[in-house]
């Protein structure tokens, strides 16, 4: 027989299983919403092994919010430095030159526009009229050549000013979810000075796509099976003049040389890899490039830092079983172009940051849990047809290879362009919420407001936030009770003068908002997402 804990018996409010870029962001809005959290990991340093490459603006709206766009800029211009060693164009897709401004006071670069299934779009074809692109403010740049491993250190950096403690060489090895917590027993380095078992609140897998937590709760993972091997890899090569760069499509499939010095990517069509664990070697990885490229000359001669992937497409069917929740790979695992997984996956960290943390510390109901699986999960399946879209245009055989003909004809205008790139980019992202106002449920304008500042410089506190633009007392009245869980800012919209309330979530996306004043129908969005009002004493 099990017994409830009680809170106050918890170790930690939420125990988080991974310090990738998702389990540190989402530990870091957890402990910006006042959660008592602790984040485990196996390794016992950052892991540099090759993964995504870059962020989209959805990824940089939210490190935006948070106030981390000046590390990301930085990250940004180290990677530069290395494209141009290599020559490559800033870091955007051929094309004819811009004339966009490179970066302006963000320092970031131009807007460029990625690829699909490796058809390289065309930035000059971009039509970013679309106001969402205005909307995204400083951070409205796509395919920021970015390291998976440097944001990660840039997470962990924010995590340490949050004072999110990290144990690191610290593996989780089973749990037991209870009617009132989580017990959870480790496997540590270190024995003599860390507990073998601890409990918690709530327990959320962030430990990638193999996830031990998705496997020992149970939760079901429907999907389709793999059909490809592919190699992403950082080498030295030999032998390399003729491969080129950018994405090759070939009779025997797809290869990649760049945009840095010597990194490589290879996908064949010929099921997965037998053990996708074993080090990959510089004799399987030369192999492989001769097959795709057909350059027999190439010769890999060291291996940097490689890894196998396949396409298999899972998700799981619930992103929560009670107290034990899942998020980033553990939830949903695709193939990686485009690093659409990492993007995915601090999506799925900023919409349940704050709903756990609230939910931890007494202010809403278990009930708001339920919004994190109802909003994310369309968002996860877009992304699996997405990328099992891509694979459908890389298969080599001649049914494909003339589809993907027509695709590239399609991609070359402008119109094409621009719906592929949005696509990317994660302008155009919102959830289904109630209201019928036309900013309900989008990603919040980074307004310019009357005051100097923008709305995303109002975000970094995690707090949810509500804008007065007209000044009106009777809209501030309707919120009286949430003075600690919101902000209000009294300033006036130049862009916007017929707004006349804006209600933002801690992440950002916008959950009320009115052209009339007076706020009706503000108190029932502040309950249903914020929690009863506190009472005055």
């Amino acid at each position: 027989m099990t017994t409830a804990m009680t809170t106050t018996e918890y170790d930690y409010d939420v125990v988080v299983a991974g310090a990738g870029p998702v389990g540190l962001f989402l530990a870091c809005e957890l402990r910006l919403g006042g959660a008592r959290v602790l984040v485990l990991e196996r390794r016992t340093e950052v892991d540099e092994t090759i993964k995504a490459g870059s962020v989209n603006i959805a990824t940089a709206i939210a490190l935006y919010r948070r106030g981390l766009l000046p590390e990301l800029a930085a990250a940004w211009e180290a990677s530069r430095a290395r494209l141009r060693a290599f020559g490559g164009n800033n870091g955007r897709a051929p094309g004819r030159t811009s004339g966009r401004a490179p970066g302006g006071s963000s320092g970031l670069p131009p807007k460029v526009a990625g690829h699909f299934a490796g058809i390289m779009l065309d930035p000059d074809l971009l039509d970013d009229s679309d106001p969402a692109w205005a909307d995204a403010g400083p951070a409205a740049h796509a395919g920021l050549v970015v390291p998976q491993a440097e944001l990660e250190r840039i997470l962990g950096r924010w995590a340490g000013r949050l004072g999110v403690e990290v144990r690191r060489g610290v593996e989780l090895t089973g749990f037991d979810a209870e009617a009132g917590g989580v017990t959870v027993r480790l496997r540590t380095d270190n024995a003599h000075r860390s507990p073998r078992s601890l409990r918690a609140g709530r327990l959320v897998g962030c430990d990638g796509g193999r996830s031990t937590v998705r496997k020992l709760a149970g939760f079901d993972f429907p999907g389709t099976a793999p059909e490809i091997t592919g190699y992403q890899a950082l080498v030295r090569l030999a032998g390399a003049e003729r491969l080129g760069t950018g994405w090759r499509t070939t009779d025997t499939g797809t290869y990649v040389h760049g945009p840095f010095p010597g990194r490589v990517l290879t996908v064949e069509f010929d099921g997965p890899p037998a053990d996708r664990s074993a080090p990959v070697t510089a004799e399987e990885l030369t192999a492989s490039l001769r097959r795709v490229s057909g350059v027999p000359e190439v010769t890999v001669t060291e291996v940097l830092t490689a890894t196998r992937f396949t396409d298999n497409a899972r998700q799981a069917t619930d992103y929560r079983r009670g107290r034990v929740l899942l998020a980033g790979d553990a939830a949903h695992v695709h193939a990686p172009f485009g690093g659409q997984g990492l993007n995915l996956g601090i999506g799925d960290a900023l919409n349940l940051g704050w709903k756990l943390a609230a939910v931890a510390r007494g202010r809403a109901p278990e009930s708001l849990l339920d919004t994190y699986t109802a909003e994310r999960h369309p968002v996860g399946a877009r992304v699996l047809d997405w990328t099992r879209a891509q694979i459908a245009l890389m298969r080599p055989d001649r049914h494909s290879r003339a589809l993907r003909r027509v695709v590239t004809d399609l991609a070359l205008t402008s119109a094409g362009t621009t719906c592929l790139a949005t696509r990317i980019s994660g302008v155009r992202q919102r959830y289904d919420l109630p209201g019928d106002h036309p900013l309900t449920g989008v990603c919040a304008p980074d307004l310019r407001l009357a005051d100097g500042t923008r709305l995303g410089e109002r975000l970094h506190t995690g707090r949810a936030l509500l804008l007065d633009p007209a000044d009106d007392a009777g809209l501030r009245a309707r919120a009286g009770g949430y003075g600690d869980r919101l902000d209000v800012v009294t300033a006036a919209c130049p862009d916007r003068p017929g707004l006349r309330g804006l209600f933002v979530r801690p992440d950002g996306f916008v959950a009320w908002a009115s052209d009339t004043a007076g706020g009706e129908g503000l108190p029932e969005a502040l309950d249903r997402w914020l929690g009863a009002p506190r009472v005055a004493a």
